[in-house]
């Protein structure tokens, strides 16, 4: 068997926080605030900087404050 690539264990975080309401938002927006695990104002969550986070970010950039940990 190969040697698979290992894994680089000290991956950058990111601590997203939610400065705008999702109150009047489209639902899509709703459920991704939800799956980065905001659902407050103010709530801070940290996540690893992966594409999938990154693309969640995007899409809810006007609704959060990004900051790298």
């Amino acid at each position: 068997m190969v040697n698979a690539p290992k894994k680089n264990l000290s991956m950058k975080k990111v601590k997203i926080t939610q400065v705008r309401s999702i109150i009047g938002r489209p639902e899509r927006q709703k459920r991704t605030m939800a799956a980065l695990g905001l659902r407050k104002m103010h709530q801070t969550v940290e996540h690893e900087q992966s594409p999938q986070v990154m693309g969640m970010i995007i899409k809810v950039r006007h609704l959060v404050r990004v900051e790298e940990v």
